[in-house]
């Protein structure tokens, strides 16, 4: 049988480009190994023309490739760089760029980083769709195109085609996320251990969004937070949160909302929702196990999230980010 030809990454980087967005994606891809430790994926980094960029540092960076390399990838990373005046301004690409962009193939997937987002939007990508970019520039993003569903609180949004993370080291999560839906949790939680780095980060960029700090900082919901963690399965309520935290029910929201950017409620939804991923990629566990696990009890429940959340039933998402079953003979490598 012929050995599948590796998935090809093209990686446009436009002027003010940030350097170290832009090296998330050659970083995370080139560490998906199949069992023989070969690649997953080929990666080759673009700018239009083949012109060198100039970064959003004090260099410039000389490239190999054009932006005819973006019309034969699977996939198309946009790396970061910040919206210029004129995008804010009018919502509409430069010619050039907007010719780069109409050279992807229909079927390729196409991916923003960060403030990237903008320019997917603008070239009518994201229209209908739900989206996120950094948190600083949500509102801005509303505003300028009212047709994209903007996500100000998570850290990226698979819409299937088209992804786009928020800030900073979501790029890291959003590229994990896609080898995990390529090629299974395995491949992805290893890839994650060669970048040391979490294979899957809780919460959202909420928790980032600058925030005041409590009055009365001694009196934190860590310790609640790490005891609710310690027993998921169990039917939790804010009343119980709050008595745990030695607070009131409007005392404990109040205080937990300043530290986590989030409702309590919320934030354990999520907690939950991330131990029943873990558990479908990783056992053979029912459905029903899995929601009574977690603390949903009713699997109907725990389906309701789930489409609500991600976009899936938990059985889809199973069959997604499992990984792949070895060829008979096979043994994988240690990691």
């Amino acid at each position: 049988m012929a050995t599948p030809e590796p998935h090809r990454v093209a990686v446009l980087a436009l002027d003010g480009v940030m350097p170290l967005d832009l090296g998330v994606p050659a970083r995370v891809f080139n560490e998906a190994r199949d069992e023989q430790g070969e690649r997953l994926y080929t990666l080759v980094t673009c700018s239009l023309g083949g012109r060198p960029v100039r970064t959003a540092e004090d260099f410039r960076l000389v490239l190999d490739h054009d932006e005819s390399a973006l019309a034969t990838a699977d996939t198309v990373v946009i790396a970061t760089q910040e919206p210029s005046e004129e995008l804010l301004a009018t919502g509409r690409l430069p010619d050039e760029l907007a010719a780069a962009l109409a050279l992807i193939r229909p079927e390729t997937r196409v991916v923003s980083l960060c403030t990237s987002a903008f320019l997917l939007a603008a070239a009518g990508l994201l229209d209908g769709h739900r989206a996120t970019t950094h948190w600083a520039l949500c509102d801005a993003f509303g505003r300028l195109f009212p047709e994209v569903d903007v996500d100000p609180d998570v850290l990226f949004v698979d819409s299937g085609r088209v992804l786009t993370s928020a800030g900073g080291a979501a790029g890291i999560d959003l590229c994990l996320h896609l080898v995990r839906r390529d090629h299974g949790a395995a491949v992805a939680g290893a890839a994650a251990r060669r970048c040391v780095v979490a294979p899957w980060r809780e919460g959202g960029q909420a928790q980032f969004i600058e925030h005041p700090v409590p009055a009365d900082a001694d009196r934190s919901t860590s310790a609640t937070r790490q005891w609710v963690l310690d027993r998921l399965a169990e039917p939790l309520t804010l009343k119980d949160l709050a008595r745990h935290a030695h607070m009131s029910e409007r005392t404990f929201t109040r205080r937990f909302r300043a530290e986590v950017g989030t409702s309590p409620l919320k934030w354990l939804i999520q907690c939950r929702l991330g131990h029943a991923r873990h558990l479908l990629e990783t056992t053979d566990l029912t459905v029903a196990g899995i929601a009574t696990a977690c603390g949903f009890g009713d699997p109907v429940a725990l389906r309701k999230h789930f489409h609500s959340h991600l976009g899936l039933s938990p059985l889809a998402y199973r069959a997604a980010h499992r990984a792949p079953a070895p060829a008979p003979g096979l043994v994988p490598s240690p990691v």
